[in-house]
């Protein structure tokens, strides 16, 4: 069992498999994408056509080779010029290098799988992907297929300690006092949870019949062959969520510990497209996709608000002392970490 969160946190992401991206975030040669964690930071790179995912220090001495959030670029060293191309380190000026074998040199890089046209990542997880995810490898296959691509990137952190604003996206109690004017306005209902081992998925018919009807009505422009009608909120242990409304737009999130235990949280929600049906609808969507975008940073922040409230000592991995019946995925969530600081 571990001594400190510095552990708990660590230990966490070293066990587990976590989704990284979507196949089409990254389509061309020097894509790349960069996310904070607990060990630093992780970068997914697209190395003409193969991704790699590497913890972004240049193997000479440990400079950084990606600062940006996303882009597109060489996977250059700034410092010496050290670079990597088609699965291999190339050392500038190699000659000067006489007394060592700078062929051995080698990004860390992690372990690679998929699951449809989502890549996970891990350093030294305990499980498989398949066995990790469970029943919730089917749904994600299904969501995986109808995305098309990025449409927003919004990363930063939040100031309070990563479980807090885990829990906080795990229940629906505090919609209606938080945010009334955004996620409020579906008027989600009750709906149903699901779990999935150490996962689980949220299911909520919209009660706001007006949004509802539009809703369904934009189906046509969608070249969809899967998505709920109605909100879906998927929750992957320890760090991931996907979150959803018809199914025409994901929003991937994570919320990866800071490094030492700190009462920070690197956050991240990416705006994942589904496919449309012609260039006409993706005309005349482009308006929602931005309002959508611009919703879920507002709920965000939102969220950012409260979390911040909630100092690192207020969280145990311990049940809740008065769970409403919507806070039932965080007494699920709870388990999962009793669990594998008791395995």
């Amino acid at each position: 069992m571990p001594d400190s969160t510095t552990d708990f946190d660590a230990g966490l992401f070293r066990d587990h498999w976590h989704l990284a991206c979507h196949r089409n975030e990254l389509p061309t040669p020097g894509d790349y994408l960069r996310m904070r964690t607990p060990l630093g930071d992780l970068v997914v790179f697209n190395d003409s056509g193969e991704l790699v995912a590497f913890d972004n220090l240049c193997p000479h001495r440990g400079a950084r080779m990606f600062d940006g959030e996303a882009g597109n670029g060489p996977a250059t060293c700034r410092y010496h010029g050290w670079s990597y191309q088609k699965g291999r380190v190339i050392v500038p000026l190699v000659e000067d290098f006489a007394g060592c074998d700078t062929s051995s040199a080698r990004l860390n890089t992690y372990r690679l799988d998929w699951c449809g046209d989502f890549l996970f990542v891990g350093l030294a997880p305990r499980q498989g992907l398949y066995q990790q995810l469970g029943e919730a490898a089917a749904l994600l296959e299904n969501i995986g297929f109808n995305i098309a691509g990025r449409i927003d990137l919004n990363a930063g952190s939040f100031h309070c300690y990563w479980p807090v604003a885990v829990e906080n996206a795990l229940e629906p109690y505090h919609i209606a006092m938080v945010h009334p004017d955004t996620l409020g306005t579906l008027a989600l209902q009750a709906g149903a949870n699901h779990y999935l081992g150490s996962n689980s998925v949220w299911y909520a018919p919209l009660g706001n019949e007006r949004v509802n009807k539009q809703l369904h009505g934009l189906r046509r422009h969608f070249a969809i062959d899967y998505g709920y009608d109605g909100y879906m909120s998927i929750y992957l242990f320890p760090f991931t969520m996907i979150s959803s409304t018809f199914g025409y737009s994901y929003s991937l999130q994570h919320f990866f510990p800071a490094a030492g235990g700190a009462e920070e949280t690197h956050f991240s929600s990416r705006l994942l497209g589904a496919h449309l049906a012609n260039e006409r609808s993706a005309q005349l969507l482009a308006p929602l996709f931005a309002s959508t975008a611009g919703i879920n940073r507002k709920v965000f922040e939102e969220d950012h608000e409260v979390c911040r409230r909630v100092p690192k000592s207020s969280w145990s991995p311990a049940p809740l002392a008065y769970p409403a019946a919507s806070e039932a995925k965080i007494a699920h969530f709870r388990q999962s970490c009793r669990g594998w600081l008791e395995s």
